[in-house]
């Protein structure tokens, strides 16, 4: 059907034809053959790149990933390199802009149980590392002068840095905020009234990145330079735009920490990171660092900042409180507002469980999933909906919503679950195991099988592969009142012992206040708590 002598123009129109068939077909495979096909033989760049990006964009408007996003983003970013190429720096960055978009679409990693990043990091990020412009992105642009050694004759000036979201800053703030030989300031750059019209628009930062010299870039030196100046460390938590943002201008002799959690590494974010101006990149778990490093080329090499392992900052103690009647009966799921937490595996172990003993119910704690997301993510919820409708008229789930007491909330838990596709550190499971609740964890699918994951941050025995094997385990841990409370006993114990803050924060002392600059070269460094 498809010749060489058809021309672009006669492609496009099949193509066209394909991107309107597969607005009505939940399967479209024939058309998105005919798309990719059509796609690859279109001689014009430009022309490539419309026809592809726009099927792709609306494949992920039905909330499918499209077989030929790669091509898409491919196409794109062709465009983006003749245009850099050209020194059109702002055509280009724009250009970049739309190819990194469609590449981390939520539908792509977030809102689905897979992502092609997780399964194949150093395959889905191919396009973005063979591109010109991005590679001219990434190019370490250094800083005039490393980062110097904290003072001696005065308080160490620590800069706080997020956009938005402090909810894992809290207890550090607390602690240095009390330490009387530092001063601690915040700057949330997305409030900020100097920052905050600037930490924003992806395709500005590229092109500033790439080296654009207007009026953007002068602001936000201005806007970021009385920070630095002042701050003797900054740390920045979450590797968002307020990272991408900070990088952007030269940080002085200021050493430059920052922190990655988890859902940004399946964001484009971190690909506008300049980690030549970054002195330690700091991860909550060795997984993510894997995934980080297979899939960002500017964490390998000699301008790559120190990398550490360092877990999250929580005040566990307060969760050891004494149990209701009926806590031992009880699953618990903390937290399972998005399709990773993936709450139908919770509903698959609950009807196992009651086949054998129907005293076992399940609580859900937390907002629920909001199905105006993305249709992806409606269509998730749907069928959650579907299966948990029965269950909750049976009496057999109650959910709870949203509580800011969720160590009380805990008090009615005795077995805790971790039924999510992909975690970094998973708060929830270390708080129900802080409060002595048995953990129940999924051996997380985007990293079983890997070096690093669920089996290498928790005891062997808290982690199982299905429902059935998570069912087997409550019902061993719970044969019974004395084996439950003995399990529940020891596992509060150990995630005291291994993850409180009075534990974990020896090792951010250390990073944020003893540690000398970071080792020109330095690949990587593992912080180990003590």
């Amino acid at each position: 059907m498809l010749t060489p002598r058809l021309s672009d123009r006669h492609l496009t129109v099949l193509a066209q034809w394909a991107t309107k068939r597969m607005a009505h077909a939940g399967k479209p495979f024939l058309s998105e053959r005919v798309l990719g096909v059509a796609g690859h033989r279109i001689q014009d760049p430009r022309t490539r790149a419309d026809v592809l990006t726009k099927a792709a964009e609306a494949r992920l408007g039905l909330g499918y990933v499209p077989r030929h996003l790669t091509q898409a983003c491919a196409a794109e970013l062709a465009c983006a390199d003749a245009h850099h190429k050209a020194g059109r720096r702002g055509a280009a960055a724009a250009s970049a802009a739309r190819a990194l978009i469609l590449a981390f679409h939520r539908v792509v990693h977030l809102d689905g149980l897979t992502s092609p990043l997780a399964g194949d990091p150093a395959g889905f990020t191919a396009p973005l590392r063979r591109s010109r412009v991005l590679r001219a992105l990434r190019a370490p642009r250094g800083r005039e002068a490393p980062a110097a050694a904290p003072p001696s004759d005065r308080p160490v000036r620590l800069l706080f840095v997020h956009s938005g979201n402090e909810n894992f800053l809290r207890v550090i703030l607390k602690r240095y905020r009390d330490h009387a030989d530092l001063e601690v300031r915040v700057l949330d750059t997305a409030r900020d009234e100097s920052t905050a019209p600037l930490a924003k628009g992806m395709g500005r930062m590229i092109a500033s990145g790439l080296g654009a010299r207007n009026e953007y870039s002068e602001r936000t030196e201005q806007a970021l330079r009385p920070h630095l100046d002042w701050a003797d460390v900054v740390f920045v938590d979450w590797c968002t735009a307020a990272a991408a943002f900070l990088t952007l201008v030269d940080p002085g002799t200021t050493r430059v920490v920052m922190r990655l959690h988890s859902f940004e590494a399946f964001s484009y974010w971190p690909h506008l990171v300049d980690f030549s101006r970054v002195d330690d990149l700091v991860f909550v778990s060795d997984h993510l660092r894997d995934l980080a490093v297979a899939s960002l080329p500017h964490l390998r090499g000699p301008d790559a900042p120190a990398l550490h392992v360092l877990d999250n900052a929580v005040e566990l103690t307060r969760f050891a409180l004494p149990k209701n009647p009926g806590a031992r009966f009880t699953l618990g799921l903390v937290g399972a507002g998005q399709v990773a937490k993936d709450p139908r595996w919770a509903l698959d172990v609950l009807r196992i469980l009651r086949r054998t003993d129907e005293r076992y119910r399940l609580r859900l704690i937390g907002g629920g999933l909001d199905p105006s997301a993305s249709p992806a993510l409606h269509r998730y919820q749907k069928a959650f909906a579907a299966e948990l409708e029965p269950l909750v008229a049976a009496g057999a789930v109650q959910v709870s919503g949203h509580t800011d007491d969720v160590p009380a909330a805990l008090k009615d838990v005795g077995l805790v679950l971790s039924t999510s596709v992909r975690e970094s550190w998973h708060l929830g499971v270390v708080e129900g195991a802080a409060s002595g609740a048995v953990p129940v964890v999924r051996d997380w699918p985007f990293f079983a099988g890997k070096p690093h994951g669920a089996r290498s941050l928790f005891p062997s025995a808290w982690v199982v592969d299905t429902p059935e094997e998570a069912a087997q385990r409550v019902l061993a841990v719970n044969e019974s009142a004395e084996t439950w409370l003995t399990a529940g006993r020891e596992c509060s114990e150990y995630a005291v012992s291994a993850w409180d803050w009075q534990t974990v924060r020896t090792a951010f002392d250390r990073l944020l206040l003893a540690q000398a600059p970071a080792i020109p070269g330095q690949r990587a460094v593992r912080t180990k708590t003590e």
